[in-house]
């Protein structure tokens, strides 16, 4: 193979990589379904108000009428008691976030703790919207994506220098080189 040709390949594989990256779904990785998240944040912030406002900005226009549903029938069943008032806020939250997931087109798979572990890029876009500059999440974003392609690329060339060997050989080859 010539050098052309070799280059044209990495080209191509990397090009490729990229263009996975971004069509392939991903799930989400956000911190909206967290009890120390925005959503949830705003929701405690609607309440004791006792106005939903601060809330809607996280639903679709029209998910408004049922978060607004959710947030009158929450208010009513807070003044019963404290344990109420618990669980009200809970299916208050619980609402608020899965309308957000739903707008988002991801599952609504439940409220997670406070706390929970969130990754370096939900991390890096809040700290980066806090200090005004994108300079840092840009860095380690495409630090993760060179990080993936390069990884991909590694694989997808050893597995085409044994691609030939054998059936299941070229088999692993093409699922590299389709990763």
């Amino acid at each position: 193979m010539s050098s052309k040709t070799s280059h044209f390949s990495s080209l191509l594989a990397a090009i490729l990589a990229v263009a996975t990256l971004s069509l392939t779904p991903r799930a989400a990785v956000a911190h909206c379904d967290t009890l120390d998240g925005p959503v949830v944040g705003d929701a405690r912030a609607a309440l004791a108000k006792g106005d939903v406002t601060p809330a809607l900005k996280w639903v679709k226009a029209e998910d408004e009428a049922s978060l607004r549903a959710a947030f009158a029938q929450t208010l009513a069943v807070r003044a019963l008691s404290p344990e109420a008032k618990q669980l009200a806020d809970t299916f208050f939250f619980e609402t608020l976030v899965r309308l957000h997931r739903a707008g988002e087109g991801a599952p609504y798979t439940g409220l997670k703790p406070a706390g929970s572990e969130l990754s370096a890029a939900v991390k890096g876009a809040d700290e980066a919207l806090a200090s005004g500059s994108v300079d840092a999440l840009v860095k380690l974003v495409t630090g993760d994506v060179a990080g993936g392609i390069q990884e991909r690329f590694s694989r997808a060339q050893e597995a085409a220098r044994h691609a030939g060997h054998t059936v299941a050989a070229g088999r692993e080859y093409v699922e590299a080189y389709v990763d």
